[in-house]
């Protein structure tokens, strides 16, 4: 299985096939390959296509930090309740995914089906000047900052009883080993920040399930709260990698940028 959100992979290989990387049909099973039922409103990939629209980009909101989303109160809140969507930004459209284990509860997880059915919304087009504004050497600064402030600020919470020697050691063998799952065309800055964006929102998740109590319900308390900041950084610089390398795909950005 991918350590990439479904939407991450459906931006990038579907921008990939509208610049005729691969075919249409071809990108939407490599995206969604490690699961077993894919329905919902995927016609709408080609429909975007046919109206003009050369790159598919990604939301991973949360709560109160929707991020570069087309506005609208219906497909903000069905972003923010799945907490990630694709969209297209000169028209609006998003489509929403529900992702679901089918099968008995108390199958063996390979005994169980994987499925993922898309909802269309339509929103306002998102702004020009807001995805210029998108910059990866930013992003990838960013991210550096954020593992160093979290790992000491973890570390002064007295957060040793991970099973790990720390935050920076684990991303760095999430990102040596991780299944990336990624298209052709990519530059190798756009991978790396991918790759590791997505690898502080995998050992944030870590953080949240090991979360053990401490001496106080207040440090316990902080800890969690500095996860969840953990978890919305980096889908947030996951988010905004994505839609970088999707504008290099799309050719809206050449080479000299990011």
């Amino acid at each position: 299985m991918s350590e990439l959100p479904v939407s991450v992979r459906l931006a990038l290989w579907v921008t990939a096939a509208y610049a005729g990387r691969v075919a249409l049909p071809d990108a939407l099973r490599t995206a969604t390959g490690d699961l077993d039922l894919v329905g919902g409103r995927t016609e709408r990939l080609q429909t975007w296509h046919d109206l003009g629209e050369r790159a598919v980009l990604v939301a991973l909101p949360h709560p109160g930090a929707p991020g570069l989303l087309p506005r609208g109160r219906e497909v903000l809140a069905a972003a923010v309740e799945a907490g990630e969507c694709v969209f297209v930004p000169g028209l609006g459209d998003a489509l929403v995914p529900t992702l679901a284990q089918l099968g008995p509860v108390d199958a063996a997880p390979l005994d169980r089906i994987g499925s993922v059915r898309w909802a269309a919304y339509s929103g306002d087009p998102v702004p020009v000047h807001e995805v210029d504004a998108l910059d990866l050497r930013e992003v990838e600064r960013g991210l550096g900052e954020t593992l160093v402030t979290a790992t000491a600020t973890l570390e002064a919470l007295d957060a040793r009883s991970w099973p790990t020697d720390g935050l920076r050691e684990l991303a760095e063998a999430r990102l040596a080993g991780g299944r990336w799952g990624l298209p052709d065309g990519l530059s190798e800055r756009a991978r790396r920040v991918i790759a590791r964006a997505a690898t502080l929102g995998t050992v944030a998740d870590l953080g949240l399930d090991q979360l053990r109590d401490a001496h106080s319900l207040e440090v316990t308390a902080r800890r969690r709260e500095e996860l969840l900041r953990l978890r919305r950084e980096g889908d947030h610089a996951l988010a905004a990698a994505t839609n970088v390398a999707a504008l290099h795909l799309a050719g809206w950005r050449g080479p000299d940028r990011d």
